[in-house]
């Protein structure tokens, strides 16, 4: 069991995705963007800032959906550094610029490669970038390989290229062939990784943490399951699944949700003592402070459906994996700090391995006013080790939520929250959350600022338009600061 506390107690935190923050160039990243958010937090009174997986997106934009479970998002390497250590010049710099109102995945990929590479051109190897090679070579040289048979067949999937590709075995004979490509993608992956541990650096320096997001499952189309296809539950001859993830039909998605993941050969993994899974924490571990591990409840036990289903409706549940994974990981990794997001449909073989693992789970507020003994209101927490949301990536800005409650749901809301006569519902939730007993309370800066689903960063099982929201350059007035601080000292999270 870990500890019940992640070096802080009673603290608060904002949820913002990197790629949320208004900057020059289409989307947010590690530039000046990154240092005034900090300085924003520091100023506010947050403990932790929570973010998005940092992993690289593909089809569906989706960093739950990611190519590469080990590497970082090209698209938050920061135009202007590059500029600053001699590798564009500013003309090229001010060639990429682009303003939005949503971030265009189309023309990033159209562009920021292009950008990159003109970087790439001018890059002389470094011993530091030999001790990142060498100290990554475990992930990085596959990544490199992957990225580079990518690009030679116009980034279609890996299971569609020819025999000679598509078994990674008999591909690596012939890396040699993709040397100077994947040179390019290291670089890229070194540039990423020193922009990170500036900013990293930074916000320890304002005694800021931060709440990474690791996804649970990866994507078919990824280095992962193609350097190690035995350890999926993949059609051995085609390479195809056999199962493929989702959710089951519920009250808000009729179909139910059907992600397409591949599901992992729990039986394989064990035989190797969850080796990929370990380093897979570890390299998480590197990157954040606290890990959040998504879809918790999936490692006790998953649903599924058989690869070929338009929909997720002919899906089942199947026994996960369960405390073992854990207990591995815990025993190579005794520092790790952990948020297991147990949303969803929680039975007795979740909550026994909840209890098991010591993770904190999370206390979704949006889910708290349906029953008088439900589990998300914060009188009914049996103790501190848990996380309070207000919302989350995947729920409505709790503005839209707040005004369209159901009349029960209203009932619920003003019978336990406690509401000032002329404040707002917003305010008084965020307060609520911040008053409840819970270690670390969390809340996503569209709903300190008051926006409504315009601002939806994700709605679950509809594939377009979503993780596309970008912040208002002027998002950080003199009475938003006021408010959240105002907030947080309120609710006796500021000290």
């Amino acid at each position: 069991m870990i500890k019940d506390n992640f070096g802080f107690k009673h603290k608060a935190g904002v949820f913002c995705a990197v790629s949320m923050l208004p900057s020059d160039y289409g989307i947010g990243g590690f530039g000046k963007e990154c240092y005034d958010f900090i300085d924003f937090l520091a100023q506010t009174g947050q403990k932790v800032w929570q973010i998005l997986p940092l992993n690289p997106t593909a089809y569906g934009d989706s960093p739950y959906q990611s190519p590469a479970t080990f590497a970082g998002n090209p698209y938050f390497i920061d135009p202007y550094t590059l500029y600053k250590k001699g590798l564009l010049t500013e003309k090229e710099v001010e060639q990429f610029k682009r303003t939005s109102p949503k971030i265009d995945y189309g023309y990033l990929f159209a562009n920021r490669f292009k950008l990159l590479r003109l970087a790439y051109a001018k890059f002389q190897k470094t011993g530091l970038y030999v001790d990142y090679c060498t100290k990554n070579q475990g992930w990085l040289d596959d990544y490199a390989l992957f990225m580079a048979l990518k690009v030679a067949h116009n980034y279609a999937s890996w299971n569609s290229w020819e025999d000679e590709y598509k078994f990674y075995n008999r591909a690596k004979l012939q890396a040699e062939k993709f040397q100077k490509e994947m040179d390019f993608w290291k670089f890229v992956q070194y540039e990423f990784e020193c922009e990170w541990r500036k900013v990293l650096d930074y916000a320890h320096k304002k005694d800021i943490v931060i709440l990474g997001d690791m996804p649970i499952y990866v994507s078919l189309d990824s280095v992962d399951v193609w350097t190690m296809p035995n350890e999926f539950l993949l059609d051995k001859d085609t390479l195809n699944p056999i199962l493929v993830a989702g959710c089951p039909p519920d009250g808000f998605s009729p179909d139910g949700q059907l992600w397409g993941n591949p599901i992992y050969d729990w039986e394989a993994m064990s035989k190797n003592g969850y080796h990929w899974w370990i380093q897979r924490v570890k390299r998480a571990q590197d990157l954040y402070d606290i890990v959040r591990i998504d879809h918790f409840r999936g490692f006790a036990g998953y649903y599924a459906v058989p690869f070929g289903e338009s929909t997720a409706k002919n899906g089942r549940y199947y026994e996960g994996v369960s405390y073992p994974l854990f207990e591995a990981i815990n025993k190579a990794l005794p520092n790790l700090k952990v948020i297991a997001e147990d949303l969803g449909y929680i039975t007795e073989d979740v909550i026994e391995l909840m209890k098991k693992t010591g993770y904190p789970g999370m206390k979704m507020l949006h889910f708290a006013f349906y029953d008088n003994d439900a589990a998300y209101l914060p009188k009914n927490y049996e103790n501190d080790n848990c996380v309070v949301y207000v919302g989350t990536h995947d729920s409505d800005a709790t503005k839209y939520w707040a005004e369209n409650m159901g009349d029960d749901t209203r009932a619920k809301f003003f019978k336990e929250v406690p509401v000032k006569r002329g404040q707002n519902l917003v305010d008084a939730l965020i307060l609520f959350a911040h008053k409840s007993i819970a270690n670390l309370s969390m809340v996503p800066l569209i709903d300190y600022m008051r926006l409504g689903n315009e601002a939806r960063m994700n709605v679950p099982s509809t594939p377009e338009n979503n993780w596309t929201y970008i912040l208002p350059k002027n998002y950080r007035t003199e009475g938003l600061k006021k408010r959240m601080l105002n907030l947080t000292v309120k609710g006796g999270r500021f000290n």
